[in-house]
């Protein structure tokens, strides 16, 4: 990667996080449910638009060129370390309360596996095949994408699967969480429990998710903050376990049971 797109690609990022912290947060009422759209969620948004093809012309089409998209993927996991770090920061004061109701952050792992309970039935009902391997092992982040590009390859259908679950979950994840949390919380749901489900094992619907909660109860950022960091190093950790060992078998077994006579 030259100097030159490198310095374009950060000037670009830098630009969209301005005008998106410029927008602030805002708040959409919707009946009795008050909705929070983040800076997070205008960054993801304006990205997105200025992705598209129609404006895919003369500097857009540098910013947006294959080189910096695999560059930005490539070293997506070294930026997301400082959030980490954050993570843990965020435990630490909660610690003895998280260590009192530790069952219940282990016990909530096993809703990893209802991506392949109520996925993968769906998905072959609608016409997948093998790309429904790919598409309903987990959310389709990190995790999943590793498994099954060293299982199957990337160039395979089960990779063509998790390929498109990963590029669905990046542009839509992060608003999807930042709506459904504080919609959820007006449903009457405790703020706790929505604080855990947070954790789901992407930091960007974590970050969504916990920040939402924060701007409805603000009172309660501490607890938020920690429960969500908690049921996120956790899914990261014994995810990969639940996913190989629990998940991946479970998802063989019912799609040879679905699918019927396929080799």
């Amino acid at each position: 990667m030259k100097i030159k797109d490198l310095v374009y690609l950060i000037a670009f990022v830098l630009v969209i996080i301005t005008i998106s912290e410029m927008i602030g947060f805002q708040s959409i009422s919707v009946g009795d449910i008050s909705i929070g759209l983040l800076p997070l969620v205008f960054a993801i948004v304006i990205t997105m638009i200025l992705g598209l093809q129609f404006f895919r012309k003369g500097f857009w089409k540098q910013i947006y060129s294959k080189v910096n998209i695999e560059f930005s993927g490539k070293y997506l996991l070294f930026i997301m370390l400082p959030l980490m770090a954050r993570y843990g920061a965020d435990v630490a004061p909660q610690i003895r309360e998280i260590l009192q109701i530790g069952w219940v952050f282990i016990f909530q792992e096993f809703g990893n596996l209802g991506t392949v309970i109520f996925g993968l039935p769906i998905a072959i009902m609608i016409g997948l095949r093998r790309e429904a391997i790919g598409a309903t092992l987990g959310i389709g982040r990190e995790g999943e994408l590793a498994y099954i590009s060293e299982k199957y390859t990337l160039d395979s259908k089960e990779g063509r699967g998790v390929l498109s679950l990963y590029i669905i979950g990046t542009l839509f994840g992060a608003i999807f969480f930042s709506i459904l949390a504080p919609i959820l919380l007006g449903l009457g749901i405790r703020v706790e429990a929505l604080a855990m489900a947070s954790g789901v094992g992407s930091g960007s619907m974590m970050s969504a998710s916990s920040a939402s909660l924060v701007a409805q109860m603000p009172e309660m950022e501490s607890t938020i903050l920690a429960y969500a960091s908690a049921s996120q190093l956790l899914t990261s950790f014994l995810g990969t376990f639940t996913m190989v060992f629990l998940a991946a078998p479970l998802q063989q077994f019912m799609y040879k049971l679905l699918v019927r006579g396929e080799k």
